[in-house]
């Protein structure tokens, strides 16, 4: 149970309140266009846009986590070398979408927050994508357990997710229903599902 600045005591109670926050702040990144005063595929960037979902959460938004972390049998950078790893991430080319999807993954394997890095990190993907490739992704195209199993080789083997984010990859970069679709693909990756983001928006954006 992650400490909270909203003093919920009860995991599955906390899980539906961040669902329905950080919904709700990632529609406003893009209404407002605030994502785009952010730095592209650089950790700061990476970090204002977690910041942005998760601060009215957790004190630890935008924050590099000070533990270390695993999934699975994984184990993500140890925290004790994350930042020198963040520093050579961010001095990772990004031109082309090979060299885009291996910064992904090394974002990825880096893991730098101690909740929310996929989410968070897959709007910055699209962010890379957009400004290099004038491309982002449809998630709603990458089924979740295709996706998941890719991200779990990929530090091994790279083919499976960027066979995935190549077919998923689409021209509408400025399309807030595809955008609304690929926050809600993105929340049921990580087992988010109680809220729709376009029943949450007509609730609350009326």
């Amino acid at each position: 149970m992650l400490e909270n600045k909203l003093g919920i005591t009860n995991s599955v109670e906390l899980s539906k309140e961040e669902e329905k926050i950080t919904k709700l702040k990632a529609l406003k990144l893009f209404d407002t266009n605030k994502i785009e005063e952010y730095e592209i595929g650089t950790f700061k960037g990476l970090s204002d846009i977690h910041k942005f979902l998760f601060d009215d959460i957790y004190f630890f938004a935008g924050k590099i986590r000070k533990e270390n972390i695993a999934k699975g049998n994984f184990r993500f950078a140890s925290c004790m070398y994350l930042e020198d790893v963040l520093n050579k991430i961010d001095k990772m080319p990004q031109h082309t979408f090979e060299e885009i999807v291996q910064k992904y993954i090394e974002m990825n394997i880096a893991h730098p927050f101690r909740e929310g890095n996929g989410r968070s990190t897959r709007i910055w993907l699209d962010m890379i994508l957009k400004k290099e490739l004038n491309m982002v992704v449809d998630w709603s195209k990458i089924k979740k357990e295709d996706y998941l199993f890719a991200m779990e080789r990929s530090p091994v083997k790279d083919t499976e997710i960027r066979i995935l984010l190549q077919n998923a990859l689409t021209d509408k970069v400025n399309d807030r229903q595809l955008f609304m679709k690929g926050i809600d693909t993105s929340y049921q990756y990580e087992g988010y599902n109680t809220y729709s983001i376009n029943e949450l928006d007509n609730i609350y954006n009326v």
